[in-house]
């Protein structure tokens, strides 16, 4: 596994391995932000199962954080994650920017002023942390044109954000026909899904964490017996049970557009979104939900 530091770096390893062939080989891509777990290395190994020269990124970006104490407490283990991604096997290089490197100084110019997101800026994620999509595809823009990848492999887990990234790729990269591989969500065995912030927890913590997944399969069981809002109201209920403090939203929406929804006849799938603060670490989840015709 290559480790580059530098842009430079990068590039030099990237043209060695790929751009000198006659036939370029294909880049997948897997853009993080540390703290590595499990989910990280499968979105690794579905990039390697599909025959990808892979790219793993890390890099905390701040301009992502609404919340400055967030982004101060955001868990950073390079060395761990390090020997982790080498373990794995899965990853060809990986990529480990500075600050500098990514917002060097008077390079406002490559961004784009304001990326139109649509309503997707305005709901959920994008309410409850305003500028967040805007940092998000300030940095994915900036990282898509370095590593110029074939594939981008996202966890379904973030969905909000897989969706904005669908958009960026639209509004950007149109002509690079960059496509873009959502993977499931990746679970310990109790259900509750893999996430960096979950280092912020203890066991005890873990353990009532995993409401968010007993919230989805009550929903899944009931579905066709209560509307959306009944529903709503029962599973805010029981997070609030389980001990965690504050609720930014539990909502039915369309898998499409993320517009909420209140019928449940209205539509035969749809995607469960929760997020709430458990010990004033922010946890947030998602889970697809048939409904029967």
């Amino acid at each position: 596994m290559f480790i580059c530091r530098t842009i430079k770096e990068l590039h030099g390893v990237l043209k060695e391995n790929c751009y000198h062939k006659s036939i370029s080989s294909k880049i997948g891509f897997v853009p993080t932000m540390g703290a590595l777990h499990q989910g990280h290395v499968s979105l690794a190994k579905k990039s390697s199962d599909r025959g990808n020269f892979t790219v793993v990124s890390i890099f905390v970006n701040p301009t992502q954080f609404n919340n400055p104490d967030d982004f101060r407490k955001y868990p950073i283990t390079i060395e761990q994650d390090i020997a982790f991604l080498q373990s794995s096997k899965y990853c060809h290089v990986l990529f480990i920017p500075t600050s500098d490197e990514i917002y060097p100084p008077h390079d406002d110019h490559f961004f784009l002023e304001h990326y139109e997101l649509g309503s997707l800026e305005n709901i959920l994620e994008g309410l409850y942390r305003p500028n967040h999509f805007q940092g998000v595809c300030k940095v994915l823009h900036k990282l898509f044109v370095l590593v110029a990848p074939n594939e981008v492999f996202m966890g379904q887990k973030d969905y909000q954000q897989c969706l904005v990234v669908g958009q960026l790729l639209k509004l950007v990269f149109a002509l690079k026909n960059i496509q873009m591989i959502v993977c499931d969500t990746f679970r310990e065995d109790s259900g509750l899904a893999m996430s960096s912030r979950n280092q912020r927890l203890n066991n005890e913590e873990k353990e009532k964490a995993t409401v968010f997944y007993k919230a989805a399969q009550y929903a899944q069981q009931h579905i066709n017996k209560h509307n959306f809002k009944e529903l709503q109201t029962n599973i805010v209920q029981m997070i609030i049970n389980s001990g965690f403090e504050k609720i930014d939203y539990v909502e039915f929406c369309d898998i499409t557009s993320l517009e909420i929804l209140n019928n449940s006849g209205s539509r035969v799938n749809v995607v469960l979104v929760i997020a709430g603060f458990l010990n004033s670490v922010r946890l947030i989840d998602n889970f697809m939900i048939a409904v029967k015709p």
